[in-house]
């Protein structure tokens, strides 16, 4: 799919009013950004621990990513991105500044923000990003992060969102503990009899589970 943007009119509204006058803070590092004062015609979609993400109504076929901190991680993300190429199942990158990438946007609901509004995850979602993560792979990444929060779905189809940590080395448990979790207890439970799931229910699951992978290296 062909993204058609003007290029130097976007990047104008990027630099000139975004960049300008939001305010991205950290509170906590393992908490997403605190967004504040976002400019007229631009709308905040999402924030991470390093960056929040913005759309504006004249291209809503591209989302900006402002990083707050850690700009060494935004030039890793480049490299990814290129390192990555096309594939269906992944954004796109289309031109990127000091504090900021330009992606293609991919639409739909997180699997996170499914759960917590009692919409079935179908197991061709699972199965699309598990193919999308040994395309990875194959072109030398290592699919870092990658959890309930990151990986998007759209009319059954799966699409990873994050991609920023897959230049990391190590193993990174989180998406096969879903996978698993997936298959042993939400395929015979919340996907027979979806009912929403209270945001502090899944964000206290959230943190528990760090706290028992944290201990488990310890032990």
């Amino acid at each position: 799919m062909t993204i058609l943007i003007n290029q130097s009119e976007i990047k104008t509204l990027i630099e000139n009013e975004l960049i300008t006058n939001v305010n991205l803070k950290s509170e906590h590092p393992n908490d997403p950004i605190v967004v504040r004062n976002i400019p007229d015609g631009w709308k905040c979609i999402g924030s991470g621990n390093y960056a929040a993400v913005f759309m504006h109504h004249s291209e809503p076929n591209v989302v900006v990513k402002v990083y707050g901190k850690d700009l060494h991680g935004l030039e890793k993300e480049v490299q990814v991105y290129k390192q990555l190429g096309e594939h269906p199942a992944y954004s796109k990158l289309i031109l990127y500044g000091e504090k900021y990438l330009v992606l293609k946007r991919l639409a739909g609901i997180t699997l996170y923000d499914a759960v917590a509004k009692g919409e079935r995850i179908p197991e061709s979602v699972i199965k699309d990003i598990n193919i999308a993560l040994k395309y990875a792979r194959n072109r030398g990444l290592n699919p870092y992060d990658v959890h309930g929060k990151n990986v998007m779905m759209k009319d059954g189809r799966g699409y990873v969102v994050d991609i920023s940590d897959f230049y990391k080395k190590g193993k990174d448990d989180k998406w096969d503990d879903l996978v698993k979790a997936y298959y042993k207890l939400y395929k015979k439970t919340l996907y027979k009899v979806p009912i929403k799931v209270p945001l502090k229910l899944l964000d206290f699951t959230r943190h528990s589970y760090r706290f028992y992978k944290k201990f488990k290296r310890m032990i």
